[in-house]
């Protein structure tokens, strides 16, 4: 798997969890004491972060981070 097609999976695992809790992009980038627009890019693939912004959105949902990384 190319950095691209990790970065898209990565983000829709994301979006997926996001959904599934009945957040929007705003409520949840509130939660993670983010921008909208910096979860709008990771959701979407295009944006490279790090662990610690995984861990932040991963505390922010109450999940464990491993969800975002099943590719299956």
């Amino acid at each position: 798997m190319d950095d691209k097609d990790f970065l898209k999976k990565f983000g829709m695992n994301l979006k997926i969890q996001r959904l599934k809790q009945g957040y929007t992009q705003e409520v949840f980038a509130e939660m993670a004491n983010m921008h909208e627009k910096h979860i709008g890019k990771i959701e979407t693939g295009n944006q490279n972060i790090t662990l610690k912004t995984i861990n932040r959105l991963a505390n922010a949902l109450k999940i464990d981070a491993v969800k975002f990384f099943d590719f299956d």
